[in-house]
């Protein structure tokens, strides 16, 4: 007896937009942008052809897609209430229960873990990202997009030094942003590719610790 011929199920709505920035963001991160189609997107996702030409007609669509995709993700790694840091079911981007070691220290904590578990976790995020802020630089609409994700986060990221007691913390969270994504796009494309886990987060907490004891002392 012959067996039903089994239909492998496709994402419908939002889950199939989310399905089609996932795979448009893994194409950047292995292929570059020259290997991100339309086409190319359908068969990733195992979507039916013209699925992503549907929902997303031009390049620059698919790009944003891609940005705002990575932005929910990241905004859904801060934690919910910066001020609650003694809170152990505080989530990092990996989705593991951040180490609930309570007080400030707990929160630097968590900050050290977002940098560790975004390039232990979310390495495809992350290479998308660097491929997608040069692209930007040619394309407004791209910059504009991730500017004013760049600007959501930083927002998240000052309630949390303000909790940690950080003088003006709206200004600082620029330069600890900036450390942060500088150290993360050392360890994927850099030298720092070179040091082992327990060195790079070694380095990622002395750096963090350093920069947040002299913003807090200035």
């Amino acid at each position: 007896m012959t067996k039903p011929a089994v239909t492998k199920k496709v994402p419908l709505g939002e889950d199939r937009r989310d399905a089609i920035a996932d795979a448009a963001i893994h194409l950047v991160a292995t292929r570059g942008l020259r290997g991100l189609t339309h086409r190319a997107v359908d068969e990733e996702a195992g979507l039916p052809q013209g699925s992503t030409s549907y929902y997303l007609r031009t390049r620059n669509a698919l790009l944003t897609a891609c940005v705002n995709r990575m932005l929910t993700r990241d905004l859904g790694a801060q934690p919910a209430n910066a001020a609650g840091t003694g809170d152990p079911a505080r989530r990092t981007g990996t989705g593991d229960p951040a180490r609930p070691t309570g007080g400030g220290s707990g929160l630097e904590e968590l900050m050290v873990e977002m940098v560790v578990g975004l390039v232990r976790e979310r390495t495809d995020d992350l290479v998308a990202r660097y491929e997608l802020s040069l692209e930007a630089s040619r394309q407004p609409e791209l910059r504009e997009a991730i500017v004013q994700g760049g600007r959501q986060l930083r927002e998240g990221l000052a309630g949390m030094l303000a909790a940690l007691g950080i003088p003006d913390p709206e200004a600082a969270a620029w330069p600890v942003a900036a450390m942060m994504d500088g150290l993360m796009y050392d360890r994927v494309a850099g030298a720092g590719t070179t040091l082992s886990p327990e060195a790079f987060e070694s380095a990622v907490r002395r750096s963090l610790g350093a920069l947040l004891t002299g913003l807090r002392n200035a």
